[in-house]
This record gives C-alpha cells, structure tokens and sequence, in this order.
C-alpha cells in the first residue's frame, strides 16, 4: 500500500520542480490576481472588479486544479517587463475616473484592499491606496476630514542571477497618487518603473531568499523558542506519567504473581483492572461507526505524514500556494487504501460481515461532511461574488476524483482486508455476563478524562497553532517546516502517552469501556483547536464580516473533525496496544 502514496508524493514533486530560464529582453509576465480586504485573506475578489487598468482582452493564464481551489485567479495585464531591461518611468494607461470609479475605490481603500500579482511565480502584493485624517476648523468647531488618496505608480525591484528571476519586491510610491474628491470625473494616470540587480543566490534558493525579504530574520528564533518550551513541558509530562504509570504497574503484576495461587477476587481493590478481565475485551456499540473512524484517522495520519514529507523537500511555497490543495487532492484518495484496510480489517474482527458496506460508509465519514460544508461556503462565496467560489467545472472535478479513484480504492482496500482477515487477538475469554459498573467521582467520570486528555496534547502545540494561524489565515507564509513537524510528532507523542495512563486509571476503576473512551480522548484535541480558533478569530486577528467569519469556521470545523479522527486513531492502538500488554502479562485462570 505504500507505493499508492509515495507515487503521487514523487510525481507532485517532479511537476512542481519545474523552472523557466529567460533570455535578455525577454518578456517576463506580469499576472494579476486577486483584490480584497487586507485583513480577510478569504475575502478575494477578481482583480478587475476594481477600474484597473486592463487589456483590451483578458485570458485565464492557465489555473492548475489546485491554484483554482487556492482561489487563484489569475489574468493577463498591460505591464510590459522585459528581462534586465530597466525603466525610469513608463506609462500604463489613462483613466477617468466616473463617480461610480471612485466610489468603488474609496470603499477600497476605506476597507484597506490589497491586490497581489505574480511575477515568474513570486507573489507581490500592495495597497490599493491609503487615507490621511487633518483637521479642519469650522467656526468654533473642529473637524476630522477623511482624505482619500489612490495609489497610481508601482515600483518593480527584481533581482536575478544570471538568467533566472530570484526574488521581487513591489512599492508604490506615496509622491505618485491622486486624491478621490466626489463632483467632477477624475483623469487618472497610471504608470510604473522596473529596476534590476543581481544577486549571487542560487535558484533552487529563491523562495528562501524571496521569504526572508518578506517575513523578516526573527521569526525563525520565535518558532524556535516556542517549540523548545513546548518540548520540555511534553518531556516532562510524558516522564511524570511514565514513572507513576510503571511504578503502580510493577505494584499490580508483583502483586499477582503472589496471588497466582489464590482466587482471583481476593485481589484487593488497588487491582482492579485485573477484575474486568472478562469484559475488557469486549466489543464496543456500535462497531461499524467506530470501525469506519479508526479507519479514517489512520488514512488522515498517512496524509498528514505525506504532507509534511513534501513540506521538508520544499513543495510547499507562497509561489505554489496552490502546490497544498494539488498535493491534497493527489495524495487523499492513494491514502484511502489504508483507511479502507484498516477499517475493514477491524470491522470483521469486530465480527461484521457486510464489508462492502464497511468500504462505502468508509469513503464517506469525511469527505461527506466536508463536501457540505464546502457547498454551503462556496454558496456564501457565489452570493458575495468572491474570488473564493470554485466554477461548477471545477467542483465536478473533484467529484469525479472522489468517485473513480477514492471510492474504488477504498473498495479494493476493503476486499483484501477481507481476504486477509484474522480474528480478534484477545489474551482474555469475555465472559457471558456482562460486568456491572461501579460508580465513581464526578472528576474520575468519562467527560472529564476526555478533557483532560485533549488539554494537555494541546498545551504543547498551542503556541506553533497560533503561527499556522496567522499564516493560513494571514499574509504571513509558512516557510518553518521542520519546526512544524516537530510539533506534530509532539502531538502524537503526547496524545498517545496521555491515552496510555487514563485507559490504565479507568480499568483501575473497574470500567471496561475504553474503546470509544480512547478515540475520544485522542480526539478531544480537536475540540480544543476549534476553541481556540474562536479566541483566535475574536482576539487575535482583525477578521470581520459574514464571508470571512464562515469561511474561517466552516473550514476550521473541518480541520478540527480531521484532527479528532486522526488522533483518535492514533489514540486506541495506542491503547489496544496496552491493553494486550498488560493482560498478556498476567496469570487469570
């Protein structure tokens, strides 16, 4: 199954590779892209909604499958760059600005809009233009006046090494505006200017040295200290609870090993777990439900990992922001022969039969969900008419993908875990009778351990979320990939220990039930992700506006539903895996 995930992975890897050399005088496209308000990324309109300048004709320069997800949108323009080919000033075009023009551009700038271009695959952004407060005087009475001012001329800075473009950077000039006064039309001049310098940095060294201009040199140190305080609290969380959890194991085994010849129930009450022998491994409800999420969350971790392995070799890039929805929707259906095998797999152990259903309800439990909360945001999209709403061709697409790769292979998947099936290793008999359940503490009560157990695998990642954060949903790329995959080993490394010491706390207490308890203790983190993404959303952003705040929470809900099957997954092998150890390790009959 392996080779139906690394194939995609190289395959992307090769297509994104790619690299255009020029030639002196050679034209260099300038694309425009999309326009909209600086602090709602999704909120992106087509850049000649705006009364730019534009050509006579405009063409879709060629969108792949996943700059269109990305919500690229990107046109022709009139900017004629030549390669290490310099100009003062140049003309782009005249306007006159109609009160509707102006209009439309002092709401712009009102709402602060930016427009971001491509140059050779760099992004660029800048502000469309800006407004000035002066006071004025009335009689006795003093005024605030509201200036609005549009930005007419931009600055290309590009620099090259030999015959390829490294890194760009775009300014406007304040000396160059015209202020928007309501009355009269306005003629407007639009222009620009290229400058070119060389630089001794590589090519493949690019995005770095593009990143760098951009985010600043700091930033790097910030991560750094933020993953290192996280390891140190995880180390010594993981070294607290696995030196209470062996030295009360140690206890419980010495003492059977003394009891070996005595009843079982003699066993005094610090053995409790030894008690439910004959019900631990008994099934949990529901078993084609908790089958199918055991199955996808192995899935999302094989995609998780895929992404990050692609991460790590540099795929991912401000210039291929699409690269991260093409990975996506390349990756997830060759990784549905994992969840398709391992839902199978332990839906038959669970003693099911109707495995073909166990495959479709497999295909489904994720990409069902999301799919309607895709439609519904991309409804919101289409009603705002935003940038952000995918054309019909493109949604089919998807579909098709889903439905003649993701489905079949799930299938297939499936009918070899069929074939391959093995019963249920258990190394204790369940008994006929099911156990009673004694009470316990409201703190020691299932709602609580679930808490618990989501609270502390967040609290060694909180601090990376919050960057991803602002990235995802900023203008601020994420570049720090190995400090990222860091934390999520973190993540899994927390998630697992903690799931270990409470299924250990909750046998102790005579209660059995530990299937569907570990999945939800994994998974708990998940909740606290979405938590936080409403104190991100309110506190730590300036996000505003029905189209923003729907598209943040719709897909935000999403990435939390993947990341509670995904440890939840992670979370019962976890525990299955210690269960069986324990139990194994012990004389009952």
């Amino acid at each position: 199954m392996q080779r139906y995930v690394v194939l995609p992975v190289l395959i992307l890897g090769l297509c994104l590779g790619l690299t255009f050399a020029y030639k002196p005088h050679q034209k260099v496209d300038v694309l425009v892209n999309n326009v909209g308000p600086f602090n709602n990324p999704a909120e992106t309109y087509k850049y000649y909604s705006m009364p730019f300048c534009q050509p006579q004709k405009t063409s879709d320069q060629g969108e792949n499958l996943g700059e269109k997800l990305a919500g690229d949108r990107r046109r022709n323009s009139l900017y004629d760059v030549r390669f290490r080919v310099d100009v003062q000033w140049q003309a782009l075009c005249k306007k006159t600005l109609t009160q509707n023009d102006i209009k439309h551009f002092r709401d712009a700038i009102q709402h602060h809009y930016v427009f971001e271009m491509f140059v050779d695959d760099l992004p660029v952004r800048g502000f469309v233009g800006e407004m000035e407060s002066r006071q004025a005087n009335y009689g006795d009475h003093v005024h605030n006046d509201t200036h609005y001012y549009l930005f007419t001329h931009l600055d290309f800075a590009i620099a090259y090494n030999k015959n390829h473009i490294i890194a760009l950077n775009l300014t406007t000039d304040p000396s160059q505006r015209v202020e928007l006064v309501y009355g009269n039309n306005i003629p407007v001049e639009f222009s620009y200017s290229v400058s070119w310098a060389p630089v001794d940095v590589k090519h493949e060294d690019r995005m770095a040295y593009h990143q760098r201009n951009l985010i600043g040199d700091q930033l790097l140190e910030i991560h750094w200290l933020s993953i290192v305080n996280s390891l140190v609290l995880v180390l010594l969380l993981v070294a607290f609870l696995a030196l209470i959890l062996i030295r009360m194991l140690k206890k419980d085994l010495a003492r059977s090993m003394e009891l070996d010849d005595q009843e079982l129930g003699a066993e005094d009450e610090d053995s409790g777990w030894k008690l439910v022998h004959g019900d631990v491994f008994r099934f949990p409800l529901r078993p084609a439900l908790f089958a199918a999420c055991v199955g996808n969350g192995a899935q999302i971790l094989a995609l998780m990992t895929a992404m990050m392995m692609l991460a790590m070799v540099g795929t991912f890039y401000p210039g291929h922001r699409g690269a991260v929805y093409m990975a996506l929707v390349l990756v997830y259906p060759f990784t549905s022969v994992i969840g398709g095998f391992v839902s199978t797999r332990l839906y038959l152990q669970l003693g099911g039969a109707r495995w073909a259903s166990q495959a479709v309800l497999t295909a489904g439990l994720f990409a069902g969900p999301f799919f309607a909360v895709f439609l519904a945001l991309n409804s919101v999209a289409v009603y705002y008419g935003s940038s952000s709403a995918l054309p019909f061709g493109t949604i089919a697409m998807v579909v098709v993908l889903w439905a003649l790769l993701t489905l079949p292979l799930t299938i297939l998947a499936s009918k070899r875990a069929k074939n391959q099936a093995v019963p249920f290793d258990a190394p204790c008999k369940t008994a006929r009778v099911q156990r009673e359940i004694p009470a316990v503490p409201w703190y020691r009560s299932g709602w609580v351990q679930v808490l618990l157990a989501g609270v502390l695998p967040f609290s060694a990642i909180y601090i990376e979320l919050h960057y991803v954060f602002a990235s995802v949903w900023g203008h601020r790329a994420y570049t720090v990939f190995g400090i990222l995959g860091l934390a999520f080993v973190l993540l899994i490394v927390v998630t697992a220990c903690i799931t270990v010491a409470l299924t250990y706390f909750q046998l102790a207490a005579e209660d059995y039930r530990w299937w569907w308890r570990s999945f939800a203790s994994g998974g708990a983190t998940g909740l606290f992700m979405y938590l936080y993404a409403f104190y991100f959303f309110l506190y730590r952003s300036d996000m505003n506006g029905v189209l923003q705040g729907a598209f943040f929470f719709g897909y935000m809900l999403m990435v939390a539903y993947a990341f509670f099957l995904m440890l939840g997954s992670v979370a019962f092998f976890t525990a299955l895996k210690f269960t069986r150890h324990i139990y194994s390790a012990i004389k009952l009959d």
